[in-house]
């Protein structure tokens, strides 16, 4: 074998080495791993994607027109119901009745339902 052979036999090592410790780096440092916990779901979240809900309800006919015209006021709350937090957002209107129409989330997010009660 030639030294010439020799030297073009390095230098492809030598650069397929170096091509493999690029794409090993640009893999870590492009991956996400495992699931990253969302963190806490927020009241503004809960707003927000309750009142996508409301406007379905709505949508629906679910919930007449008067919800819509009428709304009078918005709460969200978080509490406990036996060992679960949830997070319990509230539409009030000022006419007719019920008066009130409540959408409940799981502590991470979750629709979990909606009544007129709050139970």
């Amino acid at each position: 074998m030639s030294i010439k052979n020799k030297v073009n036999i390095k230098a492809a090592a030598g650069i397929f080495f170096l091509l493999a410790v690029f794409l090993i780096l640009a893999s870590v440092a492009f991956s996400h791993g495992g699931k990253h916990a969302r963190g806490e779901f927020t009241h503004l979240q809960a707003l927000k994607k309750a009142t996508e809900l409301y406007d379905q309800l709505i949508g629906q006919g679910k919930l007449d027109q008067s919800w819509e015209n009428a709304l009078s006021k918005v709460g969200v709350i978080k509490r406990q119901k036996d060992d679960k937090s949830e997070i319990l957002v509230s539409f009030h209107r000022a006419v007719s009745e019920p008066q009130t129409v409540y959408i409940f989330f799981t502590a991470s997010g979750e629709y979990s339902g909606s009544n007129f009660t709050g139970e």
